[in-house]
């Protein structure tokens, strides 16, 4: 079984090899089973493998980034014109169309304490409108302000209220929910820019364009 040179202690080598438990206490290997041996190098040599991997997807994204960028330039150059638009965002398609390198920027969004003052405020009018028609909305704002696993609010979730038009029992643009969305926008903070690059090709049976999964996971 081969031995862990992690775990070892130098001053072991000569006796009896020490491995390092869970609990960090050292254990001589004579008295670890062969079955947990086993388990140790099975995982630690497929963990390895998932690590050069991984190394060789994020030297495969930047090579990638830059040679879609490099070539966004050389565009940029020929017609004086930003591809994509002032976000950075570029597809570029194969000469038949089945094939699509595309590249992202995204706004990572995170919201200031002016939130808590518009949740506030959209309460106030869910209590201020009449009783029948305030159950479905009530739910659609508390699904809004609901924290992912990562423990934050979806923004998407929180900004999509300000698409809705709340009116008064008399017709009119309810002034409190309007505060309230001014609030919303109020609270936005712009946490930085997160780039990514995808990869599409055509899909024969549908035609539609498919993305190329790189996700371990997904495969």
């Amino acid at each position: 079984m081969t031995e862990n040179p992690e775990q070892t202690r130098p001053e072991a080598l000569a006796a009896d090899p020490m491995w390092m438990d869970s609990e960090g206490r050292y254990v001589p290997l004579s008295r670890i089973s062969e079955a947990d041996q086993m388990k140790d190098e099975l995982v630690r040599r497929l963990t390895g493998g998932a690590k050069s991997m991984r190394s060789a997807l994020a030297a495969f994204k930047e090579s990638s980034l830059s040679e879609v960028m490099a070539a966004k330039d050389l565009i940029f150059e020929k017609y004086g014109a930003r591809v994509g638009g002032p976000q950075g965002n570029v597809t570029f398609r194969s000469f038949d169309g089945s094939l699509e390198v595309e590249v992202a920027v995204s706004k990572r969004i995170s919201f200031g304490p002016e939130l808590q003052a518009a949740k506030a405020l959209i309460d106030e009018c869910i209590e201020d409108w009449a009783e029948g028609g305030n159950a479905n909305i009530r739910a659609l704002v508390e699904h809004a302000f609901q924290v992912n696993k990562q423990g934050r609010i979806d923004t998407g979730r929180v900004l999509g209220l300000r698409k809705l038009e709340m009116k008064t029992a008399e017709g009119k643009p309810d002034p409190k929910w309007e505060k309230a969305m001014t609030a919303i926008s109020d609270a936005i903070r712009v946490d930085g820019s997160a780039t990514y690059i995808r990869f599409y090709e055509r899909e024969e049976r549908t035609g539609r364009m498919e993305q190329i999964v790189l996700n371990i996971a997904s495969l």
